[in-house]
């Protein structure tokens, strides 16, 4: 039978144990870059553009979300209506795309995104479409999402769906 001393002393070797794991699988690779790792996808179904008229920056518009779903290895629900994107299209044709939504798990906890994006055109078809989202959980369950930086990808899905895909990877 294990005494109590040898049962938190096994106890104690697997925390140290397993906190070297996380230690080690959170490192940048051997050179120092960092590294990525899929934490949600999220489809935003999206209203038709609003035209906000030109400012001193260039124009202006604004996309109401709607609500849509998403998904990730650790959670999973449905994105809140009453978001909106606000864009603003640069003289050189740039887009820099501000949007700010909440998401809501299966479990009814509400996580905020503010996700700022950066997209360009080419001449040649290619596009360059990549944001920084921040990330704001409530204690909890989610709460490994208020201590990561995370990057962004950004699709959309028109015309089959009036609505776009975004991929959240956290750097690590």
């Amino acid at each position: 039978m294990t005494n109590r001393r040898d049962f938190l002393a096994s106890g104690a070797l697997l925390s140290l144990a397993m906190g070297e794991k996380a230690l080690a699988a959170s490192a940048p690779s051997a050179d120092g870059a960092p590294r990525l790792e899929l934490a949600l996808e999220i489809i935003a179904d999206i209203a038709e553009s609003q035209d906000m008229g030109e400012g001193p920056l260039g124009g202006r518009r604004i996309v109401p979300i709607t609500g849509g779903e998403f998904s990730g290895p650790r959670l999973h629900g449905k994105v809140r209506p009453g978001g909106a994107d606000r864009q603003l299209i640069r003289s050189d044709g740039v887009k820099q795309l501000s949007a700010l939504y909440e998401l809501e798990t299966h479990d009814g906890a509400i996580i905020t995104v503010l996700n700022k994006v950066l997209v360009e055109n080419f001449a040649d078809g290619s596009r360059y479409a990549f944001s920084t989202p921040e990330i704001t959980a409530p204690k909890g369950p989610y709460d490994w999402l208020n201590h990561a930086v995370f990057v962004g990808t950004l699709t959309s899905l028109k015309p089959a769906r009036q609505a776009v895909k975004l991929r959240f990877f956290r750097v690590f």
